[in-house]
């Protein structure tokens, strides 16, 4: 079964907008462990615009579920994952100054400096996953570099999946069976909503995990963040 990862990231984003605790991020991250997510993901940066590096490290003592902390592995990044072993380190290729995740890895370019990063935290026990694109020879290079996982960046699927879902999802039909071919886990995220990731579970079955923030954050705005948690585990299969 899919596992749904709430990421908490816009929650400290309106924290920061006014200064103070509200929303408290640790009792959010609580709060979506208690309404049934199946893990939390954090993605700090730099300018700790959103969630700050103190809060990785107090979300630690009390997350229960899967803990997973993107970002990009640079000498901060490493040392702060490795002082708070999350089950999961999902590594993006993002810039100090991009907005968002926008692109994968390019597995081949940087196979030997994610070769590097990977051994070192799989010596402390921590599942890695690498963000990558849905291209061949991109996800053969995650192989090689002995990742656990892959995330797949859906943000393609998800700009063209109301024009033709077909043709939107027919590249990552082709990246997942590669995946599993090559037994790596597979994980998917970004602009993943309700309208869209039932029909990506339907079609990829062995999804391990999906983490999903900006979406559901803004569809808790509407109808509550418990209602909207149950909502998207529906989407992917539970309680049916």
């Amino acid at each position: 079964m899919t596992r749904l990862s709430v990421n908490i990231n816009k929650f400290a984003t309106l924290r920061n907008a006014r200064g103070g605790n509200n929303p408290d991020v640790i009792k959010v991250a609580l709060d979506c462990e208690r309404f049934g997510a199946q893990g939390i993901t954090v993605h700090p940066r730099p300018d700790e615009r959103h969630i700050r590096y103190n809060d990785v490290v107090e979300l630690a003592k009390v997350v229960t579920t899967e803990f997973n902390i993107e970002g990009y592995p640079d000498d901060r990044y490493m040392e702060l994952v490795k002082k708070v072993k999350p089950a999961q380190a999902t590594l993006v290729p993002d810039g100090p100054d991009v907005l968002t995740s926008n692109a994968g890895w390019d597995t081949i370019k940087n196979g030997s400096f994610l070769t590097e990063i990977i051994s070192d935290l799989k010596k402390d026990g921590i599942r890695t996953s690498i963000f990558v694109d849905p291209i061949q020879k991109m996800i053969e290079g995650a192989a090689k570099i002995e990742t656990d996982r892959i995330e797949l960046y859906t943000e393609a699927y998800a700009r063209g999946y109301h024009s033709n879902k077909e043709a939107a999802i027919a590249p990552y039909l082709k990246a997942a069976d590669l995946a599993k071919n090559l037994d790596l886990g597979l994980n998917a995220g970004h602009d993943l909503d309700l309208d869209n990731l039932s029909y990506l579970k339907e079609n990829i079955t062995y999804l391990d995990e999906v983490s999903i923030g900006h979406a559901l954050i803004c569809d808790a705005i509407y109808y509550g963040l418990e209602n909207v948690i149950q909502l998207y585990l529906r989407q992917l299969g539970h309680y049916r």
